[in-house]
């Protein structure tokens, strides 16, 4: 089992535990040597992420040497590079096509149009001098984006021209152009958590994502599964996110999808992201399937072609909550762990940030303090827990030395 894990990934260890557990030998590719590469041997690879000719050429060579079962990358950085590596070597894999399509806003928005698939409206601006037009063609209010960029990094609401201008100016400053404009969606946000078998789309779970998402920026903080929407709308979450899926050609392997629902229509439901990887940062820890299997083995099961035919979500509620960070600076301390622990409900927090160290928050920041981890009878109790934990802690944030970079985890969303 050949992982490509991102330096900055926070995943590794629960998809190298869910490969240890199937028995698989895993192999650990990364875009810089590994501390003990040279005691790891074949183990331990240097792969390109970011040049998929290059990357694609280190696996084929590695599989020549000692030849690997599967690829499978745990983040947004290494899908193309993991869907053009497993088709040249025949194993599971996307269609390189429909994976580039989800690493490019502006890709995703053409197709998902061609396919009449219900969206924002939206236009691309080639460079700032291009904002105003493309805003003129969405309509105010407007989101303007990075195309390229995932976490919410660079997401930004614009109420006029000026503050869409202003807003592009300040990306540059992230990414280069160009830039995605996209109508604003008023309405409840969704996130779903499926899996693509032959081009056939299992639901795994839909998280319900109580906090208002209205900008300026874009910071996610609560996931809660089930769903507490009712059928008729939870279908119709269902049925776009399956309709996406094919019009993008996506066919084997995870898939994250965020969704917006009106508020005043219940039929009308967009999709706002879809990405060709698991729920992001540590929040497939709050997925169970079967007896107890992680979100992370399903994945590998498939991608290995072992059975994972009856292994559904488990039925109690869970969720998680992505610890949002107040303001810019070097996180100082976070006091009442202890208390946040003892809340009932809560079986998990992980602080993903250490004293001393800078943080920052969206749009430049993509990363969060940690993660908050419930489990309840029910969705209502498990956001309860979240918020009560949440309320517990203190967090401290002096101001930031010149120069400093962010260090957090990164969040959910695509």
């Amino acid at each position: 089992m050949l992982l490509l894990l991102p330096t900055a990934t926070y995943r590794a260890s629960d998809f190298v535990a869910a490969a240890q557990r199937l028995g698989a030998e895993v192999v650990v590719a990364s875009e810089r040597r590994q501390a003990m590469a040279d005691a790891m041997d074949d183990r331990a690879v240097v792969v390109p992420l970011a040049d998929p000719d290059a990357g694609v050429a280190a696996i084929v060579a590695l599989h020549r040497r000692s030849p690997v079962d599967a690829v499978v990358a745990v983040d947004d950085q290494g899908v193309v590079v993991a869907a053009r590596a497993a088709a040249e070597l025949g194993l599971v894999h996307n269609p390189v096509g429909a994976v580039t399509a989800t690493r490019d806003k502006a890709l995703m928005r053409t197709a998902l149009a061609a396919n009449a698939v219900p969206q924002p409206r939206f236009a691309v601006a080639a460079t700032v001098d291009d904002v105003p037009g493309a805003a003129g063609a969405v309509g105010m209010p407007c989101v303007v984006k990075p195309t390229g960029l995932s976490a919410g990094r660079g997401v930004i609401r614009a109420d006029d021209v000026a503050a869409a201008v202003a807003a592009a100016r300040r990306i540059l400053a992230m990414a280069d152009g160009p830039f995605l404009l996209e109508e604003y969606v008023p309405g409840t946000e969704v996130a779903v958590e499926a899996l693509v078998r032959d081009g056939v789309l299992e639901i795994l779970a839909v998280f319900d994502k109580p906090d208002p998402l209205v900008g300026p920026y874009f910071e996610e903080t609560i996931y809660v599964t089930p769903s507490r929407l009712d059928p008729a709308r939870l279908a119709r979450v269902e049925t776009v996110t399956t309709d996406a899926v094919a019009a993008l050609g996506l066919r084997e392997g995870p898939v994250h999808a965020e969704l917006r629902l009106d508020d005043e229509r219940d039929d009308v439901v967009r999709v706002i992201e879809v990405a060709a990887r698991t729920i992001g940062g540590l929040c497939a820890r709050t997925l169970r399937f079967g007896a107890g299997i992680a979100l992370e083995e399903l994945v590998l099961r498939h991608a290995l072609r072992l059975p994972t035919e009856g292994l559904a979500r488990e039925r109690a509620a869970s969720g998680v909550m992505m610890l949002p960070i107040p303001r810019a600076g070097v996180l100082a301390r976070v006091r009442g762990q202890d208390a946040a622990r003892a809340v009932p409900g809560i079986v998990g927090l992980e602080l993903t940030v250490n004293p001393g160290r800078p943080v920052r928050p969206l749009p430049e920041g993509d990363r969060y303090l940690g993660f908050l981890f419930a489990r309840a009878d029910t969705p209502a109790q498990v956001e309860d827990a979240l918020r009560r934990a949440h309320a517990a802690l203190d967090v401290a944030i002096t101001d930031s030395p010149p120069g400093a970079a962010p260090e957090g985890a990164p969040g959910c969303g695509p």
